[in-house]
């Protein structure tokens, strides 16, 4: 596999994540080459076709949520931005944008990798202020993404919080984590570690439309009965539901038959949230694949982010039917374990609302 350099260029000042993490933000981009700060490397290859990495070295890579984000965690760690599992409904396209990319395409196409992201947070877990909070990991872009394969963060970052003493949470879509199995299990009896499946629908033709990088959710059922096996929990959250394209009693009693199958610890599920940013792609998806749905969702979503509350109190109403039907009585099995996750997540969940997670990605 062949990575060819490209040529450095000057730096700017930082830009927040979506959830309030700090990055360089770039200039304006000159004959095709980005000018990050801390760029080490903008690399491609066929077997990522389309698809630009650029490799910078970080200096901070722990970050404290901002106080009032409506986000059920306050500490979390992001290896990479931007997603080549290239979900069209994922709310954290916006903060692409930051960086002076697009939420569209090169959210898609154009990931930022924080190469020397394990040793950075191993200093920093180290310092006598740090207070050995719980981490969130995928709150904004999935930390298994196919480009994990290549650059392996996730070992070392794992490491660093069992070794520390700090609890974690891990939220994804990719069958990569199988391979963190055994280092996963060594962990847990570390701290506590809490494992969650972003997987919202069985319908294999239209997640290979809608979330085209992707593993299948066939493989990711499987991924959740190997966790299982494993002796690891596995939660799931199963978000989003879209109208008329996942929300029909056939669709979720799917979801939830194939959930109660693969083992899955618990199940929470919520709305689609369609964010600026994420609005846009969507609406130009449904425009291409179905057209027959553009009205209906305009007059579902009107000018808000969230679906009207007459259709969010319709979907618990289901979700909530089936979780019964299939023994999930309990919480998602995926805890963030703290106030806000059991206030202001717990809350948005009954209400059938999406919370900002990852991947909402994949998860809000």
């Amino acid at each position: 596999m062949r990575w060819d350099a490209q040529a450095l260029s000057p730096t700017r000042e930082p830009a927040p994540d979506a959830d309030g993490s700090i990055v360089p933000r770039p200039a304006p981009a000159m004959d095709a080459l980005l000018p990050l700060a801390g760029l080490v490397r903008s690399v491609s290859t066929p077997e990522f076709s389309g698809v630009t990495f650029h490799e910078v070295t970080a200096k901070s890579v722990l970050n404290k949520v901002p106080t009032g984000s409506n986000m059920p965690f306050e500490w979390t760690v992001n290896p990479y931005r931007g997603c080549s599992h290239a979900c069209v409904y994922c709310f954290a396209r916006k903060s692409h944008t930051y960086l002076e990319f697009d939420a569209g395409r090169d959210f898609d196409s154009q990931v930022v990798v924080k190469i020397n992201a394990a040793e950075v947070l191993r200093k920093e877990l180290a310092k006598p202020s740090w207070g050995h909070h719980q981490v969130a990991l995928g709150t904004n872009t999935d930390p298994y993404q196919r480009a994990e394969g290549r650059y392996a963060l996730m070992p070392g970052i794992i490491r660093a919080l069992a070794d520390s003493g700090t609890p974690f949470s891990i939220l994804t879509k990719g069958t990569l984590l199988a391979r963190d199995i055994p280092l996963l299990k060594h962990a847990a009896t570390q701290v506590p570690v809490d494992l969650g499946i972003s997987l919202a629908m069985t319908n294999e033709d239209l997640a290979a439309l809608i979330e085209p990088g992707t593993p299948s959710p066939r493989a990711r059922l499987k991924l959740i009965a190997r966790l299982r096996d494993a002796g690891l929990g596995c939660g799931v959250m199963a978000m989003p539901i879209l109208p008329w394209l996942t929300d029909s009693d056939e669709a979720l009693d799917s979801l939830f038959a194939g959930l109660a199958q693969a083992g899955a610890t618990g199940v929470s599920a919520g709305a689609l949230y369609l964010k600026p940013g994420t609005r846009e792609w969507y609406m130009d998806w449904i425009a291409a694949q179905h057209p027959g749905l553009v009205g209906k969702y305009r007059r579902l979503y009107g000018n808000g982010w969230y679906a009207s509350k007459e259709y969010r109190t319709w979907l618990t109403g289901r979700i909530t039917h089936f979780k019964a039907k299939y023994g999930f009585t309990g919480s998602s099995g995926f805890s963030h374990r703290n106030a806000r996750h059991s206030s202001a997540a717990t809350d948005a969940q009954t209400a059938g609302i999406a919370v900002p997670l990852p991947g909402q990605q994949t998860l809000f």
